[in-house]
């Protein structure tokens, strides 16, 4: 599919609507029966959308992913709809009116900043992709605060614009790119990008490391349903140098406060297991202050505490057992308590948890749910049992 316009004429629509909920095991036949009223090549664009919307609706929910267009890379890079919505409301707080999208792909925060009333100029320099931003414009009713034009990124002018938002490509033609500097744009040129803005958001790998975020920057970890998505380098918010984690629903925000590493101690009747945005973050010690624990480990961010303290930080386990680890003393221990639904955490620890379960459980009998952690306590290669607090 290399043009959107086809499926964007009454015809191509039309087939669109037929097509909407086909079934990928089906879509020979229907293509076979559909090529006797329309082009080929339309039935095969019409039978590929539909299959890409499909995938979106993880991403933008079933409303709007039945009326955007896709390309491939689209639904792999995108913006989470609930992440970007995030961001343009924090965006909408900071007082931004306008917003330079840098790298706007096929619309996805474009969109969400124009549904929180912020004026936007998508960039892309991949046809397709900007023809996708443009359709979604258009099939969301909000052209009237999206321009979306095909051109380099560097070419821009962004003057005029309350904010700059850059979301780097991340994949090159040998899959996902971990260097900043391999970025496209480079992360440099899109923070100097930044600088010349009163605002700006730079969408980046949660993985990047902490020595290569800029002093002039804030530094976001966000995360969805326990999912890492990504990171944020904001310029411009009064906090520069500062780290903050955020999870999705909510948003709830946990400040980086610059505490020291947490004590190790000894196993509690509790463990926590801080949220991926907040380890990302380094803010394992702000958790561990929180429910007033330490850790088990010097080099794992496994927190243990006496107590139970509800947080939206991490997830709270009550332990039940402690014993080194040992395969046949773990498959007997379950086949006792007859446990039939076992989930198996690891952190470090080289053992897959997958395989462990099939060694342990093969055939669960009983209707006891238990949770084992794979771990380190003070060195020593451990496994804790326990069940959700």
């Amino acid at each position: 599919m290399n043009d959107l316009a086809p499926l964007l004429t009454p015809e191509g629509r039309a087939l669109l609507d037929q097509v909407r909920d086909t079934d990928p095991a089906d879509e020979l036949g229907v293509a076979t029966r559909l090529r006797r009223e329309h082009p080929a090549e339309l039935v095969s664009a019409a039978l590929g959308q539909a299959r890409l919307r499909q995938r979106a609706v993880a991403k933008f929910g079933a409303e709007d992913a039945a009326r955007m267009f896709f390309t491939p890379n689209g639904v792999e890079q995108s913006t989470r709809a609930s992440v970007a919505a995030y961001r343009a409301a924090r965006m909408k707080d900071l007082g931004i009116g306008s917003v330079a999208d840098l790298c706007s792909g096929i619309g996805g925060d474009a969109l969400a900043l124009a549904r929180a009333g912020i004026r936007v100029l998508a960039v892309d320099r991949d046809p397709l992709t900007a023809a996708a931003a443009r359709a979604n414009a258009e099939a969301l009713g909000l052209t009237d605060l999206i321009e979306v034009r095909e051109a380099d990124v560097t070419e821009i002018d962004t003057t005029g614009y309350d904010a700059v938002f850059v979301d780097p490509a991340r994949r090159g033609g040998r899959g996902r790119v971990f260097d900043p500097e391999a970025y496209s744009p480079p992360l440099s040129w899109a923070v100097q990008a930044a600088l010349t803005a009163p605002h700006a958001a730079l969408k980046i790998a949660p993985g990047v490391p902490h020595e290569a975020i800029p002093a002039e920057a804030e530094a976001e970890w966000v995360s969805d349903g326990g999912d890492v998505k990504e990171a944020v380098l904001w310029f411009g918010t009064g906090a520069p140098g500062t780290v903050r984690a955020t999870l999705l629903p909510g948003p709830y925000t946990l400040p980086g406060r610059g505490l020291p590493d947490p004590a190790v101690r000894a196993v509690g009747r509790y463990l926590y297991e801080p949220d991926g945005a907040v380890i990302r973050a380094h803010l394992v010690a702000e958790v561990a202050e929180q429910v007033g624990g330490g850790l088990l480990d010097a080099t794992i961010a496994y927190v243990t505490s006496d107590e139970l303290h509800p947080t939206p930080y991490a997830s709270a386990y009550e332990i039940t057992d402690r014993l080194p680890f040992n395969v046949k003393k773990l498959k007997a221990l379950l086949r006792e308590r007859e446990v039939g639904v076992l989930t198996v955490k690891k952190r470090g620890s080289a053992v897959e948890p997958e395989e462990l379960r099939r060694k342990v459980l093969p055939k669960p009998h009983g209707t006891l749910a238990v949770t084992v952690f794979l771990t380190r306590v003070a060195g020593a290669p451990t496994m804790l049992l326990g069940r959700p607090a």
